[in-house]
């Protein structure tokens, strides 16, 4: 015969609470163990980040802009890289809507996501037309690399899910 079920109270002393645990002769859920972790950066981190995000966002933006005003030069560049001219409309308005996504603190983990693979794309396309290795291949990549780098340093919320450097108990 198998006995009714009881609540038994357990200690957790790491988390410092008393969780409850069911049990009908043993135990069928423990306690949860979990420390509180630190995700606090210095100023002068944060100040980094928020430099490493400025020059990255500037860089996008003025790319952004001359792909929406259809200078000459940007039309050439498409040719070069394989796409229609009339395409940089398109590439100037997902650019920008990805970097305001990045620049507002609500959305800016989405934007960074966003930017990843814009710049994936543009990778990938120069090493589809032969481009040289680092100054137009890995140049998306130092620009990711900046984007995400900064918004370490600047946003809690990323440093949380993100663990570097340390134990986290």
């Amino acid at each position: 015969m198998i006995p009714p079920r009881q609540e038994i109270p357990v200690a957790d002393s790491a988390a410092q609470h008393t969780t409850r645990v069911s049990t009908g002769g043993t135990v069928l859920a423990a306690s949860a163990q979990h420390t509180s972790v630190r995700h606090d950066t210095s100023a002068t981190a944060r100040r980094t980040g928020y430099a490493l995000s400025t020059v990255a966002v500037l860089f996008l933006l003025l790319d952004g802009i001359m792909k929406l005003l259809g200078l000459p030069v940007v039309a050439d560049t498409m040719m070069q890289l394989g796409f229609a001219p009339a395409l940089a409309t398109t590439f100037g308005t997902i650019l920008l809507a990805a970097v305001v996504l990045y620049v507002i603190p609500r959305t800016s983990l989405v934007g960074a996501i966003l930017l990843t693979g814009y710049l994936g794309g543009a990778v990938a396309t120069h090493v589809r037309v032969g481009n040289p290795l680092a100054s137009h291949i890995l140049f998306p990549a130092y620009l990711g690399t900046m984007l995400w780098g900064g918004l370490y340093l600047r946003d809690a919320r990323l440093r949380a899910l993100i663990s570097i450097g340390g134990p986290t108990q």
